[in-house]
């Protein structure tokens, strides 16, 4: 039986390796954008080492000053197959695991926004990998799917983060089904947020990217902070949780106070991004 793995544990794999030695993940730095690519084809099937790639890409860029977002694209016509089935090995599942949740949970703690763009299939874990991704902007050729059911199991992450994300009646749908969801439906749903056509996917990812890192690097690390921090929470307690952030955290940076003085100056305000 696998015992469960703490979160934290998953955490330290990160940052131990340098990403010029990915063999599956291209990270590069466009000025304030981090850009990671998904290369493993044809279909970008995640294996052990693949995850490890991604949580320590994710460590590299988030514990970057200069780095405001991070963009996760594929290399591949799919975006991301899900988990290799050769990892699913009695020998291998519990290091195959732990490198998937050190990943997501990289995913999910990074202070730096993530946009994901899907411009083909995400499916199993690839269509998880877009659900935690905080904005997610696809083309037509996008769709989703959870089939996981169809082969006697359930996504667990899926299965916690969809609720949130599209209420429990849609979440059910999709997990207990596994039918696809095509990009136009996933727009519907909330799966998407923004569907544009593939000749202007490049260009609107660079619009999405540069109007997010125009801003301050430490608000918008706050402002990510206050919403996600804030989810599961009663109202009345999520709004204790943003006012204390906003209140305590918020206007001790340089940047909050300049943004001030740039509007009553009415000029362009100089981020130092802390």
């Amino acid at each position: 039986m696998v015992e469960p793995v703490n979160t934290e544990e998953f955490l330290s794999h990160a940052g131990k390796r340098p990403s010029d030695q990915f063999q599956y993940v291209k990270l590069r730095f466009d000025g304030p954008v981090a850009r990671m690519t998904l290369s493993r084809p044809e279909h970008n099937l995640l294996n052990e080492a693949m995850l490890r790639e991604m949580a320590d890409g994710i460590a590299d860029a988030g514990g970057r000053d200069d780095v405001k977002l991070i963009v996760l694209d594929s290399a591949c016509k799919v975006f991301c197959g899900g988990i290799d089935i050769g990892e699913y090995t009695s020998e291998r599942v519990f290091q195959m695991l732990d490198a998937f949740h050190s990943a997501f949970a990289g995913m999910l703690e990074v202070s730096k926004p993530v946009i994901c763009v899907v411009n083909g299939p995400a499916i199993g874990g690839g269509a998880e990998l877009a659900a935690f991704g905080d904005l997610v902007i696809a083309t037509p050729k996008a769709r989703f799917a959870q089939p996981e059911i169809s082969i006697g199991v359930f996504p667990p992450l899926a299965s916690t983060i969809l609720p949130f994300l599209l209420g429990p009646k849609i979440a059910l749908e999709l997990v207990l089904t596994g039918e696809p969801v095509s990009a136009e439906r996933a727009l519907e749903l909330g799966m998407v947020n923004r569907l544009v056509p593939e000749a202007q996917l490049e260009q609107s990812v660079n619009d999405l990217a540069n109007r997010i890192s125009s801003h301050s690097g430490a608000v918008l690390t706050m402002a990510k902070k206050a919403i996600l921090g804030g989810m599961g929470l009663s109202l009345r307690d999520g709004l204790k949780h943003s006012m204390n952030i906003f209140l305590n955290e918020l206007y001790r940076l340089e940047d909050s106070q300049e943004g001030l003085r740039a509007l009553v100056e009415k000029r362009k305000p100089n981020w130092k991004n802390r």
